[in-house]
């Protein structure tokens, strides 16, 4: 969550009148996440959170995440929900940008994921990719392989600012990754962002899963590498085997992973941390002035593809080859 466009108390109000929610108390920005601008909501009525959908956030693909969100929730995932204005619709304007509330959930997300943080996203993400099966909506990845090499443009000329060599080793990935990029493997609805600071958590309980923005039609197994990028990792940027056999086990006894995308696995791990580095980079260079907004670490993702370029086999993630382990 971030804040780019600043919302005036009055405007804010005036915005609210559309809804049931009573009356504004306090709102705050949240200077946290990339994409949007987001708000915390005190009213008479409860929390809420108030998203601001900007610029990168096509405006046609709002209702691919509010519907996805409320089909999960009526398929027993716990996800927010978007509240209804009194005219029926989930999406109205503020501040010149399409809007939307959302129901605001119990729970924090960990600092230092656990072990047991691992299993229970692995098992939550399994049953969000089962869930999804029937939701009838579309929206392809626009940033799935063929996306990547437009961000590389973007940033090349300045990569070696951040790191000598980074440019080299970006040109180098992006060519091998697009000649090898799998394909046929099972597809469906993913997340596509699902990083700690997405899933909410009750003690070792997944309560709620958040952010939706880059959900999209895609394989499975790759919203598996994302989160193996993003929940395994120590904050030195060791690997944790441990954890990444936790979270593979816990998937694999809701939904089991097929042997090609076993195989495909690190592969699509090399894919994810290339995506994550460019888009970091990209926003890393480009923070708009006066942004309430934390530009994420490009150079974390440097050393985690360095770590998966290395990766042989599903052994290196502490699993039997031959396919999951309980």
């Amino acid at each position: 969550m971030a804040v780019y466009t600043d919302v005036a108390a009055d405007e804010l109000a005036e915005f609210l009148d559309q809804y049931d929610v009573g009356e504004l108390l306090s709102y705050k920005g949240i200077a946290e996440g990339v994409e949007n601008s987001n708000f915390l909501l005190h009213t008479t009525s409860g929390s809420f959170f108030l998203t601001l959908y900007e610029k990168r956030v096509a405006k046609d693909d709002l209702p691919f995440f509010l519907g996805l969100m409320a089909h999960l929730a009526g398929h027993g995932i716990s996800c927010p929900q978007p509240v209804k204005m009194r005219s029926g619709e989930t999406l109205g304007t503020l501040a010149e940008r399409p809007a939307a509330i959302i129901d605001f959930l119990e729970g924090v997300w960990p600092r230092k994921p656990s072990v047991a943080h691992c299993s229970a996203v692995g098992q939550a993400l399994a049953n969000m990719h089962l869930a999804g099966r029937d939701f009838a909506m579309s929206r392809a990845n626009a940033l799935s392989v063929s996306g990547w090499r437009p961000l590389f443009d973007a940033a090349e000329s300045r990569a070696d600012e951040l790191q000598h060599g980074l440019r080299t080793l970006l040109t180098a990935e992006l060519d091998h990754l697009e000649k090898s990029w799998p394909k046929h493997l099972p597809s469906g609805v993913i997340h596509a962002d699902l990083f700690p600071d997405n899933v909410l958590f009750l003690g070792e309980r997944v309560s709620g899963i958040i952010d939706f923005t880059f959900a999209c039609n895609d394989m499975l197994a790759y919203d598996v590498a994302i989160c193996l990028n993003a929940w395994c990792f120590e904050s030195d940027y060791s690997f944790n085997v441990t954890k990444a056999r936790a979270f593979l086990n816990a998937y694999g006894r809701e939904r089991q992973l097929s042997d090609a995308e076993q195989n495909a696995l690190p592969l699509l791990a090399r894919g994810a941390a290339l995506r994550f580095l460019l888009t970091r980079l990209v926003d890393f260079l480009n923070v708009p002035p006066g942004a309430l907004v934390r530009p994420k670490d490009p150079i974390e993702y440097v050393r985690k593809l360095r770590f998966q370029q290395g990766v042989a086999s599903m052994r290196d993630y502490g699993v039997a080859a031959s396919g999951l382990v309980a």
